[in-house]
C-alpha cells in the first residue's frame, strides 16, 4: 500500500455537517429586556414579580418563561393576550439596544468557510425571533433554516426542536453541533444526539456537566467544536 493511500486511510472522518443555534444568550443577550417586559406586563395586571422569579424558566420559551411565573403566584394568565402584550413591551424597550454577542459574526463566518449548514432553533415565538434578528442586524439569510417555538409541540428540555431543525437541514442530529446557553437546551441537545457547545451567559460552568465544550461566548469557541 502506498504512503498516499495510508495517509488517506488515517485521515479523520469529519462528522459535523451543521450547527444549530439557540438564540437568546447565544446570538444575543435579550434576557434583561424580556424579563423587564414580563415584570411590566404583570405590573399592568396588578401584580409585582421579581427578576429572580423568571430564572428557573430560562430557555423554555415565553409560554413557560411567563406562564411559570404566573403559576408561582397564582396570577390569572391569558397565554395569547398576555404574551402578546409582553412582546409589545419587549419590542419597545429593546429597540436600538440589542446587538450580537462577542464572536457571533466571526463564528458564523467560520462555519460558512467549512460549508456547514446553519439553523436558528429558538424556543421563542416567531415574533420575538424576528425582532431579535432585525434589531441585531443578523439577516435571516445568514441561516439555512429558522425554527421557532410555535413550530414544536414539546419545549426544551425535550429534543423536538433540535430534531426538527436538523431534519429541515437534511441532516442527522448526530452530525450537528448545538450552541446553547441554558440547562434545558443542553438536555435537549444531548437527547437529540447532538454535540453541545455550552455558553455561560446565563448559567455557570458547573451547571453544564455533560456539555462537550464550555465557553464564555462564541469568540472563545475552539476549533475542535467545528472539526470533529
Amino acid at each position: 500500500m502506498s504512503l498516499q493511500l495510508i495517509s488517506i486511510y488515517l485521515m479523520p472522518i469529519i462528522m459535523i455537517n451543521g450547527v444549530l443555534f439557540d438564540m437568546d444568550g447565544v446570538l444575543l443577550d435579550s434576557e434583561e429586556f424580556i424579563t423587564r417586559a414580563g415584570i411590566l406586563m404583570f405590573k399592568e395586571k396588578g401584580f409585582d414579580v421579581k427578576k429572580s422569579d423568571f430564572k428557573p424558566f430560562t430557555g423554555m420559551g415565553e409560554n413557560r418563561f411567563l406562564g411559570g411565573v404566573a403559576e408561582k403566584y397564582g396570577i390569572p394568565f391569558d397565554l395569547e393576550k398576555d404574551k402578546a402584550r409582553a412582546y409589545a413591551i419587549y419590542e419597545q424597550i429593546s429597540h436600538g439596544k440589542l446587538k450580537p454577542l462577542p464572536g457571533v459574526r466571526e463564528f458564523i463566518d467560520r462555519c460558512r468557510l467549512k460549508k456547514l449548514k446553519l439553523a436558528v432553533a429558538t424556543s421563542a415565538d416567531e415574533v420575538k425571533m424576528k425582532i431579535n434578528l432585525r434589531e441585531t442586524g443578523l439577516s435571516e439569510k445568514l441561516f439555512d433554516v429558522l425554527v421557532n417555538g410555535l413550530e414544536v409541540q414539546h419545549k426544551k428540555p425535550h429534543p423536538e426542536i433540535y430534531m426538527l431543525a436538523a431534519n429541515r437541514l437534511g441532516l442527522d442530529p448526530v452530525n450537528c453541533l448545538v450552541a446553547e446557553d441554558a440547562i434545558s437546551g443542553l438536555k435537549a441537545a444531548k437527547a437529540a444526539g447532538c454535540k453541545c457547545l455550552a455558553i455561560t451567559s446565563s448559567f455557570s460552568v458547573a451547571d453544564f456537566a455533560g456539555a462537550d465544550w464550555i465557553v464564555k461566548d462564541l469568540s472563545e469557541a475552539p476549533e475542535a467544536c467545528l472539526s470533529w
